[in-house]
């Protein structure tokens, strides 16, 4: 279920400089899969220090994404949500979590910054994209709530403004927030919506919105070669902040004129790497650039 990403500096395959784990789960329940990681114990910081370090040996920087799958989640037991909505009829229906419980979760953010911090991660990033918790709670679509955490977009908005300020008291390195910026759905959020909340982002520190869309009910989406960049593009605009761009960049060139053009800062990689785990060879031979091999396929790569 897990899978790296990367990202890509414009004029600089070679120098691929940060991997971010995806979707390592606050609280046993809110995890994606069984197979998921995990931060929401300290019995996990050994085995993250350790995977920190041997990122660091390779002069590269690493980064980790602390998340909560909500309704989306598939492990045994109860799942939570902000309303008792399942996802799809093969999801189960969700229990809406009380005040007490959506403490209890925005301290396990906490919890989570402050294991990532222990470990040694340079990056922290929030996913409040695709459907799971966080995006939850920002969608109308999700959220049916009519207490402080339900209603308008500024209530709705609570859970991650108060996210962020509870990890940003343990977290001073870099934030990311990954974000959906289109519900894709009539009655649900676009990227004017987004642009208010980067807005929000933005004054509360945040560093970078990773601007991906969909995936928080189901909905047919018109995939294309660089679909999803527009996004970033928009809020990097609109709202002066650092963005990163993702959703089917497979090039070296592509991704060179989405950052050359500024249309975000930096391009993420996923699905991409685990196709060719040596795509940044493949951008350089496309762009002419020279790229140091790893010292052990020196020979193999003349």
């Amino acid at each position: 279920m897990n899978w790296h990403k990367t990202h890509y500096t414009s004029r600089a395959v070679g120098q691929v400089g940060l991997i971010i784990l995806e979707a390592s789960a606050v609280t046993p329940q809110g995890r994606i899969s069984p197979q998921d990681l995990g931060i929401w114990s300290d019995d996990h910081i050994e085995g993250l220090r350790e995977l920190v370090e041997l990122v660091h040996e390779q002069g590269a920087k690493v980064g980790i994404q602390i998340a909560h799958a909500g309704r989306k989640a598939m492990v045994e037991g109860d799942i939570v949500a902000p309303s008792p909505i399942p996802f799809n009829d093969k999801f189960k229906t969700p229990v809406e979590l009380s005040l007490e419980q959506i403490e209890e979760t925005i301290q396990a953010f906490l919890d989570g910054a402050r294991r990532a911090k222990e470990a040694g991660f340079d990056v922290i990033e929030l996913h409040a994209a695709h459907g799971y918790l966080i995006n939850e709670f920002l969608s109308p679509l999700t959220n049916e709530r009519t207490d402080q955490y339900g209603g308008d977009r500024e209530k709705r908005y609570r859970f991650l403004e108060e996210t962020i300020d509870r990890v940003q008291a343990v977290w001073s390195g870099p934030l990311f927030v990954r974000i959906s910026a289109n519900d894709f759905h009539p009655e649900g959020l676009g990227i004017d919506d987004y642009v208010y909340y980067a807005q929000k982002m933005k004054e509360q520190g945040v560093d970078l919105i990773d601007c991906s869309s969909g995936a928080v009910v189901p909905a047919k989406i018109d995939a294309f070669p660089g679909y999803q960049v527009p996004y970033a593009e928009a809020i990097r605009r609109e709202v002066n902040i650092a963005t990163g761009a993702v959703g089917l960049i497979t090039s070296g060139v592509q991704a060179e004129e989405i950052v050359h053009n500024e249309r975000a800062d930096l391009v993420f990689l996923a699905r991409e790497l685990l196709r060719d785990p040596y795509w940044p060879r493949t951008a350089a031979k496309e762009l002419n650039v020279e790229l140091a091999p790893p010292n052990q396929y020196e020979r193999g790569w003349s």
